[in-house]
């Protein structure tokens, strides 16, 4: 789907066009030319690139690998917090070409391998809950802030509803699981930073030559929409 925000974008430049154009001497063919071409645009960016052209474009330009430097470091901070845990992971994506290759409209994910039950014990609620929250955290420490993880705060949400524990419970198990990761990030840093490196390094961007997607990583045990 597209992007709301690049459609309300595209919608008020067009407009504008047309409402400055005649003022400023611009031919009115050259004005309807101009909003085809940004409707064809836009419809072929939801038709094949499920909304996400803009940032494949933003990600292969000179400044792009900043942007995929937090996708890696939120989805680096999953894959050390699942290596803990002890949960398996199966698949790390980092970056909307990445992502779209794998068919999904996403900047970034870490695929775990998912739980047997949907009705968890506590002590895999906690597992998951320092699992999911890690790519937040892991933003935070580094960027001072969070901008991704709206799927990993849904997925945390909705298995702590299954499991049958009162909100009261939920969110201290939450809170806890969150100082543990945070803790845990800041004792294995090089780790972290070494994993970001890894994950950019096999980044595909538009331009550059693809590189497989990652899988499990052995050496440091057992993925980001977005997480």
């Amino acid at each position: 789907m597209t992007s709301p925000l690049a459609a309300g974008v595209a919608v008020a430049l067009v407009t504008l066009l047309a409402v400055v154009g005649p003022l400023l001497g611009v031919s009115p063919a050259l004005i309807a030319l101009t909003v085809a071409l940004a409707l064809a645009a836009i419809t072929l960016d939801a038709a094949l690139l499920s909304g996400r052209g803009g940032h494949l474009l933003a990600e292969a330009l000179p400044g792009g690998q900043q942007r995929l430097r937090r996708v890696a470091v939120h989805e680096a901070g999953h894959v050390l917090a699942a290596a803990e845990a002890g949960l398996p992971v199966h698949r790390v994506l980092v970056g909307s070409l990445a992502c779209l290759r794998a068919g999904l409209a996403a900047g970034g994910s870490t695929e775990l391998e998912p739980p047997a039950h949907a009705r968890l014990p506590l002590e895999q609620l906690r597992r998951w809950s320092r699992v999911l929250q890690a790519g937040m955290v892991a933003e935070t420490q580094v960027f001072g802030a969070s901008i991704g993880g709206a799927d990993d705060r849904a997925l945390l949400g909705r298995l702590w509803g299954l499991s049958g524990h009162d909100v009261a419970t939920a969110r201290r198990e939450q809170r806890q699981a969150r100082r543990e990761v945070e803790a845990l990030l800041r004792r294995r840093r090089a780790d972290l930073d070494s994993e970001v490196e890894k994950l950019l390094a096999d980044a595909p961007r538009l331009g550059r030559r693809a590189a497989p997607a990652i899988g499990p990583t052995p050496a440091i045990g057992p993925t980001p929409q977005e997480g």
